[in-house]
């Protein structure tokens, strides 16, 4: 039985509300219940009754409006029915703040963010717990960000709830002089979620606006940070290449090959400024150091040339402080445009074989390598190993053009988490 145009409009304007609009609900639902794990259920609740009466009623004006006055109701309904509510260990507890004190949050995602971030959670599971619980994403995303299966994750994220529970842990708003120390993790998974939807185009700019603009509200609230400034800067300088990422038949442009000319200055001219701004702190930070390798890239458009020199030694520098699969990908990749095929071969082998089998960027790195050393072979082993891990379209299509054709290997230019 066919799906009625109704039925169908019901569960399209859902499935958009769900995806635009799921964090910030559960944040204004949490808000007031003080409690995530009923927001979480209560926001459950109000979708299944929105598609089981949009398609008879009609989908609503303001559909997102009629999921949070929906949810809010089902949460009055359970606390007014439950009546050891008030004695249950609660998952995650948001204390209402007074005399005053909501001014300095000025986003209740933003708190919540921050109470994520509590020492006594798991430091391993904070960021992934801020990005399914404050910013909407599912395990598959998450997973797929932290370079593990979907089900792990989401094993991990089930047990992480579970061992909160089980501790009666109540999760307080930090005071001021408590958000330094908890503003690496947040800042974390506000990355995170900008390059889980820089890396779906077609489906991610809502989530990666939405992270540029948190990270806006970060740099509001701890002028003093510089690292929060270095995130800004990231993300900036990686928006302004958003247009240039696609040509006019939505083909798949990789960075090397992209015209500076479509790059957006005016998000380059923030950026740089950002940048400038947080080097004064004097404080390094790997968002400060990623910054620098994106402006080393804008110059591109000034220069017309890029400075492989410079992008050596901030990889380096960022290696240095803060490893991980990503960045060792990345300073591979950078040899290999520098034309050091020693240097990538080096930072390739010495990857664990079981961090690297489903991270596609490793694979295209490898088939590059492979290719530049006259191993057509095992190139095309390597490329089509990375196709098969490929989910974007656009960048499906460019590697399969490659596997048929010796096109140039150019860089990707992907944010590395």
């Amino acid at each position: 039985m066919t799906e009625s145009s109704e039925a169908t409009r019901a569960r399209r304007a859902a499935e958009a509300a769900a995806r635009e609009s799921y964090g910030k609900l559960i944040a204004i639902v949490a808000a007031k219940s003080r409690d995530i794990a009923a927001a979480e259920d209560a926001l459950a609740d109000a979708f299944a009754a929105a598609l089981a009466t949009w398609p008879e009623r009609g989908v609503p004006e303001r559909p997102e409006a009629w999921l949070l006055t929906a949810a809010r109701r089902n949460v009055l309904h359970r606390a007014r029915h439950d009546r050891v509510r008030e004695g249950a260990v609660q998952e995650l507890l948001v204390r209402a703040q007074q005399h005053g004190d909501e001014d300095a949050w000025p986003d209740e995602r933003l708190k919540l963010l921050f109470v994520c971030a509590h020492p006594a959670i798991d430091p391993t599971i904070r960021t992934p717990l801020m990005l399914q619980t404050v910013l909407g994403l599912d395990a598959e995303r998450i997973g797929s960000a932290f370079l593990v299966a979907p089900s792990t994750m989401g094993q991990r994220l089930v047990r992480a709830k579970a061992k909160i529970k089980a501790a009666g842990l109540r999760v307080e708003v930090p005071e001021a002089a408590e958000l330094p120390a908890r503003l690496r993790d947040v800042l974390h998974a506000i990355y995170v979620a900008y390059g889980s939807g820089w890396e779906e185009p077609s489906r991610g700019v809502g989530l990666t606006q939405e992270a540029i603009f948190l990270g806006r509200l970060v740099v509001g609230l701890l002028p003093d940070e510089p690292e929060p400034k270095g995130l800004l800067a990231l993300m900036l300088f990686c928006e302004s290449r958003r247009d240039a990422r696609r040509d006019a038949l939505g083909r798949f442009v990789p960075l090397s090959a992209q015209d500076p000319a479509r790059w957006t200055r005016d998000d380059i001219v923030e950026a740089e400024a950002l940048l400038v701004d947080a080097s004064r702190a004097r404080r390094f930070g790997r968002f400060q150091c990623e910054a620098a390798i994106q402006s080393v890239h804008a110059q591109r458009a000034i220069t017309g040339v890029l400075q492989h020199a410079a992008l050596r030694t901030l990889y380096d520098l960022w290696m240095a402080y803060e490893p991980s699969v990503g960045v060792a990908v990345s300073r591979a990749a950078a040899c290999l445009d520098a034309g050091d095929r020693v240097c990538a071969r080096e930072a390739l082998a010495a990857l664990d074989s079981h961090d690297v089998v489903a991270y596609q960027p490793f694979w295209v790195t490898m088939a590059r390598l492979a290719e530049l050393e006259g191993d057509e072979a095992t190139a095309r082993v390597h490329l089509t190993r990375a196709l098969g891990l490929t989910e974007d379209p656009a960048l499906r299509r460019f590697l399969a053009d490659r596997l048929a054709a010796a096109w140039p290997w150019p860089s990707f230019g992907v944010p590395r988490r």
